[in-house]
């Protein structure tokens, strides 16, 4: 079984590339019995999306929300 340290690499080294099917299952089984691991995947995906939609200019900041009101 993964170690937290190993898990949240694999999380982690998941934004990046295709993991394999092993490491895959691995994470898998460890987020179902970790709760910090899966908190840590789920905001690595949050803070993926929101960076990837800062980069397209597809955001809601809240200087952008003052700035259009003014």
């Amino acid at each position: 079984m993964l170690s937290c340290h190993q898990a949240t690499r694999l999380a982690s080294e998941a934004q990046e590339r295709p993991l394999t099917f092993k490491e895959k299952v691995s994470l898998k089984i460890h987020t179902m019995m970790c709760a910090g691991c899966r908190n840590f995947e789920t905001s690595m995906n949050t803070l993926r999306k929101a960076m990837q939609g800062f980069a397209s200019g597809n955001y809601d900041s809240p200087d952008n929300k003052d700035n259009d009101q003014q």
